[in-house]
């Protein structure tokens, strides 16, 4: 048994059965982690998203910021990404959704070493609170009052986290953080001013948030995606996977249990 991860997807079907060829994926026997953003922007989202969906136990998946898009746009918060309209219109569309919003926020691996989530873990948790953070949200994103508490939770304030933090705010943040980080101010806020390179973040005084001198060292290397302008990242911390496929460069996989991280790659259109 193999265990890959691979990283934003984002529709790209092509890409990725290139790329589940290329490693030899049998989901008989081998399992893969998606790193979230499994849609939009790519032409193929639906093929995509029930592709996943039938792989069962043989994918594990957490939810990226498109992902979460998706589930707005289904109950109406917002319009859909043109490139969603298939999705909108399927058949299929309410049992995909369903499938979806069950989906965590942050998966750990005891055996493997490896926690995984769509941007990282913010950098003033530890690993226990996380997992109990990526929880609470997951409740109400799961429960019956899901377009509710969608509404409410999107926006970029509060931008500092606070264990005093309540409500909409907290779960906000919350959200933010495993969905959306990527820069963070030296006293830990959250900046969405940039999407850039690590360059770009440090000429506006921000740190990634995996480099941020206070950070909290985890037991555990964090395997992320979102940040399509860092390209693969590795080290002994965190492996960032997103390598900037749907913008015509790669998608990438790298196999978890092995002693040696290398990049497995496929040119993207």
């Amino acid at each position: 048994m193999a265990v890959y991860a691979i990283g934003d997807v984002q529709g790209c079907y092509g890409a990725l059965q290139r790329l589940l060829k290329k490693v030899d994926f049998s989901p008989e026997k081998d399992v893969i982690w998606f790193a979230g953003d499994l849609v939009c922007r790519g032409n193929k989202s639906l093929e995509t998203l029930r592709f996943i969906k039938r792989l069962g136990d043989s994918a594990v998946v957490v939810l990226g910021n498109h992902d979460i898009s998706l589930i707005a746009a289904h109950y109406k918060v917002i319009r859909p990404h043109p490139t969603l309209e298939n999705i909108m219109k399927a058949d299929d569309r309410y049992e995909l959704i369903d499938w979806l919003r069950q989906k965590p926020l942050l998966h750990v691996d005891e055996d493997l070493g490896y926690c995984m989530a769509h941007a990282g873990i913010y950098p003033h948790w530890n690993l226990n609170q996380a997992q109990k953070f990526a929880r609470e949200v997951q409740v109400p994103l799961r429960g019956a009052t899901a377009q509710r508490w969608l509404k409410e939770v999107y926006g970029d304030e509060p931008s500092q986290w606070s264990d005093g933090l309540q409500s909409y705010d907290r779960h906000r943040f919350i959200l933010n953080a495993f969905t959306r980080m990527r820069g963070c101010n030296p006293n830990g806020s959250l900046s969405f001013s940039t999407a850039g390179t690590v360059k770009d973040h440090q000429a506006k005084g921000l740190y990634p948030w995996f480099n941020l001198p206070s950070r909290t060292l985890l037991p555990k290397k964090v395997v992320f995606g979102h940040w399509a302008a860092l390209g693969f990242h590795n080290d002994s911390q965190v492996l960032g996977l997103d390598t900037g496929c749907v913008w015509g460069r790669k998608l990438t996989a790298v196999r978890l249990d092995s002693d040696i991280i290398k990049p497995i790659q496929v040119a993207c259109k």
